[in-house]
């Protein structure tokens, strides 16, 4: 089906995600429809008006969610590896995520969007489940740099995608910009990770840790 714009073209990508209201494997055929607001426009410091699209809206308000989700995940490394690059990954993942985040709510409150999470309680791709959570604080040491390269990988990959749409279809000046910033970041943090993740040449491609970098 094609999609017929922007705004269109978000939507889908909201609801490939797969909003659920339970774990991802429990998931019911028909995920529940995201609502946003229609465009609303706020004054602006300079007296003109600016605009916020649905697409603006539904973008921050998912992003905004997914960093909530995933900084939990983050917290975790310092105790679980003393690898001191990947407690640098993850310290440098967080800080942005803090920001982008922070960034995030100050143009919904401007925006004049709900305050409320609409995604509360709903697993999408790019965010870690409570059983997946549970199963990272149980583990240490590689297994929990495994699992935890993974949910990183799938966050920041997703993170760059929805980030995508929301550049071709937003309206919003600085929300599109604050897109952009996520895209230049995430991509990077996505390059850095798998240069950590790459198992020693030496290893045997049977032996490498899933979702190693080839």
């Amino acid at each position: 089906m094609r999609i017929a714009g922007p705004t269109a073209l978000l939507a889908a990508m909201l609801l490939a995600a797969g909003c659920t209201t339970g774990p991802r494997e429990a998931a019911g055929p028909t995920p529940p429809a995201t609502t946003v607001p229609a465009a609303t426009t706020v004054p602006t410091p300079g007296g003109t008006t600016g605009a916020f699209s649905p697409t603006d809206i539904a973008w921050l308000q998912l992003t905004v969610a997914m960093a909530d989700r995933l900084l939990p995940v983050l917290e975790l490394v310092p105790a679980r590896t003393t690898d001191p690059a990947w407690r640098r990954l993850a310290a440098e993942v967080g800080t942005a995520q803090r920001d982008t985040a922070d960034r995030g709510r100050r143009l919904l409150a401007q925006s004049g969007a709900p305050t409320t999470n609409p995604h509360e309680g709903h697993d999408m791709p790019g965010m870690v489940t409570a059983d997946e959570v549970n199963v990272l604080r149980s583990s240490t040491g590689q297994p929990f740099l495994r699992l935890f390269a993974g949910h990183l990988r799938a966050h920041l990959g997703q993170s760059v995608r929805i980030a995508s749409a929301e550049q071709r279809g937003g309206v919003d000046p600085t929300t599109t910009a604050l897109a952009g910033a996520v895209i230049r970041g995430d991509t990077a943090r996505l390059a850095a990770l798998d240069r950590l993740d790459r198992p020693p040449s030496n290893v045997p491609a049977t032996q490498r840790p899933s979702g190693a970098a080839d």
